[in-house]
């Protein structure tokens, strides 16, 4: 069996054993770890109606004639294109019938639903690392 995360693995150690969890190192690890995925450029995302959003998004930024557009990836290769606006709505969808509903989640994200579809952006997007 593979462990996929530092996270997965004291969880399963601390479920082997008699001590409790040490909440203040599994939530270190978390953070570390939610800090590392936004530097690969992976946002929150819950997908095909999911309740919890997970870190495992990609975004690729493209700029086109039109402006900037932002390639949602999904972990199974799905994907979804958002272009960025300037008139203030955030994004709207790049192409599709589906229409973007954009939230203001607080002052540094939004979120943005596309279908059933969930996204949890940076209310504004850091250029991608040269």
């Amino acid at each position: 069996m593979r462990i996929s995360s530092p996270a997965t693995a004291l969880l399963l150690l601390a479920a082997c054993s008699d001590r409790p969890a040490d909440t203040q190192v599994l939530a270190k690890v978390e953070a570390e770890q939610s800090a590392a995925a936004a530097d690969e450029g992976r946002v929150k995302c819950a997908l095909a109606g999911a309740a919890a959003l997970e870190r495992v998004c990609g975004v690729e930024r493209t700029q086109e004639a039109r402006g900037l557009v932002l390639t949602m990836r999904h972990p199974d290769g799905g994907f979804r294109r958002l272009l960025v606006t300037s008139d203030g709505r955030g994004v709207v969808a790049a192409d599709g019938a589906e229409r973007a509903k954009v939230a203001i989640v607080d002052p540094t994200e939004i979120e943005v639903a596309l279908g059933d579809d969930v996204y949890r952006l940076p209310a504004t997007m850091r250029a991608a690392a040269k």
